[in-house]
């Protein structure tokens, strides 16, 4: 047994109490909670007909001002009396928001796009948030005390305002021929051969969101007759007034299960791909499935603060590696199994999402991830989706460094009295 002086201890005492008292603290976790401010908003109203899509880009939306970082968002399609659409009628595709700044005082619009930290090329997914049909049952919320900060009036020039814009794409299935064949936009479905540009469709493509754009028309059933209705997209947004010695910031990274990186050091991500369906001779135990992957060098990285993935109807589920196989982040689907709104069945009605541990799982410079989607291919799939969403923040709070130091100071005490 190890005995310490007087001296000794009231030595160590001091350095602690110098540990806890001078390390900067950048605030405690749970506490901005109490902060938190909440507003729900409607997008403008979007007209809809049986086997109608509508695929809106609305400028200048209701948003939360100011320099504030942003906790949730969360959103749904609800009718004209705000009571929440099923999947089966109105199939919700995707919802993105993304964020601009537009010179004041103009009619046209002069606008810059501030896209997210990547890493697709440059007219390719730079939303800050978006889901699709999963969105009612996917957990949007960052933990504390990271958040995305938006608004500093320092990053916008003088002459300009930041600004909102979401696209909303929705397709009503009410009286469809194949619900399912609508809600993946098989081009025959909708009578198309041309894209919404009036640009012939690439030889071989079936399906997808070339097919699906703004006032197309799906096929219904014979004499079936529905009425125009009118939907919204109702979406909810916590934020938090931004604290430079409170909030963490985090960066936004969405990856692409298509993207191929290629010599010329550039990313092609095509957002979207079709899955063919299997013949018997590679049935397995668990059906066919159909994987794809793809290897993404990051530049920069970072601790994962939040992770989640985007799939379409057949997803099974998606996985995110390092460059060592260490998995960063699984997401698996949820189907649901009713008729009401949030859980109908055979549509994916929410994904997993991941909280890693404070600081246990880092993305490092220049590392190369894997990202794997897989669908069901049971039965053929087209414009599947395979993204990946994720939250990185290049620092830990300053706290948590002091939380360690403590820690191991404590650590060493017993090793000296015992």
């Amino acid at each position: 047994m190890c005995f310490a002086s007087q001296d000794l201890l009231l030595s160590l005492t001091k350095l602690l109490l110098l540990v806890v008292l001078f390390t900067p603290n950048y605030g405690a976790f749970g506490k901005i909670e109490n902060n938190v401010k909440s507003a729900v908003f409607l997008s403008p109203k979007i007209e809809l007909e049986p086997g109608s899509v509508a695929n809106k880009y609305y400028y200048d939306i209701d948003f939360p001002r100011g320099h504030v970082a942003l906790k949730s968002f969360n959103a749904e399609v609800v009718d004209e009396g705000g009571n929440p659409l099923p999947l089966h009628e109105t199939y919700l595709h995707h919802w993105v928001v993304l964020r601009y700044h537009q010179q004041k005082n103009v009619t046209q619009k002069c606008i810059v796009l501030l896209r997210n930290s990547g890493i697709c090329q440059s007219d390719k997914l730079g939303q800050y948030f978006g889901l699709g049909s999963e969105t009612r049952g996917t957990d949007t919320y960052i933990p504390d005390p990271f958040g995305i900060e938006i608004g500093n009036p320092k990053e916008i020039s003088d002459g300009y305002e930041e600004k909102w814009m979401v696209n909303v794409h929705a397709i009503d299935t009410r009286g469809a021929k194949d619900k399912k064949g609508c809600t993946e936009c098989l081009c025959d479905l909708y009578n198309v051969t041309k894209n919404e540009y009036g640009e012939p469709l690439m030889p071989g493509y079936k399906g997808g969101l070339y097919c699906c754009y703004d006032y197309t028309q799906c096929k219904l059933r014979e004499g079936f007759k529905g009425i125009k209705r009118s939907i919204y997209l109702r979406y909810t947004i916590k934020w938090v007034e931004w604290k430079n010695n409170f909030i963490v910031p985090v960066k936004i990274y969405i990856l692409d299960v298509t993207d191929t990186f290629g010599l010329n050091l550039n990313h092609d991500c095509k957002v979207e791909y079709d899955v063919e369906s299997c013949s018997t001779n590679h049935m397995n135990g668990n059906g066919c499935i159909h994987v794809k992957r793809t290897r993404i060098p990051m530049k920069s990285g970072g601790y994962v603060i939040y992770g989640v993935s985007h799939q379409h109807s057949g997803g099974i589920g998606s996985t995110l590696y390092g460059e060592d196989g260490r998995v960063i982040c699984s997401s698996i689907p949820s189907y649901g199994n009713g008729t009401e709104a949030g859980n109908e069945s055979d549509y994916i009605v929410g994904m997993s999402t991941c909280y890693p541990k404070l600081g246990s799982v880092k993305i490092f410079d220049a590392e190369t991830l894997t990202l794997e989607s897989n669908y069901s291919s049971n039965l053929g799939h087209t414009g599947v989706m395979g993204l990946f969403y994720l939250l990185v923040a290049e620092k830990l709070p300053q706290n948590q460094f002091r939380d360690s130091i403590s820690s191991s100071f404590f650590h060493d005490m017993k090793n000296i009295f015992y």
